[in-house]
């Protein structure tokens, strides 16, 4: 059984955060790809990967929580 305390998703505010900060990197990174160096590129999409990485694995963790607690209370 998951313990309730542990369960939190992400808050609107930081959802928000995210969504800014993936806006921003997509917009630096089309300025990097015709003014910079590729390991330049290459950084800024590892970081857009890693921010858009955490909302979906957020999403992911919130759905399998909710299929244990319905499979916990059969």
């Amino acid at each position: 059984m998951i313990d309730k305390q542990y369960v939190m998703t992400l808050s609107q505010q930081v959802t928000e955060s995210l969504d800014d900060a993936t806006g921003h990197l997509r917009n630096a990174l089309a300025f990097a790809a015709r003014h910079e160096r590729p390991v330049t590129i290459n950084a800024i999409s590892k970081l857009l990967n890693d921010v858009e990485s955490l909302q979906q694995f957020d999403s992911l963790m919130d759905t399998i929580e909710q299929h244990v607690e319905d499979i916990n209370t059969l």
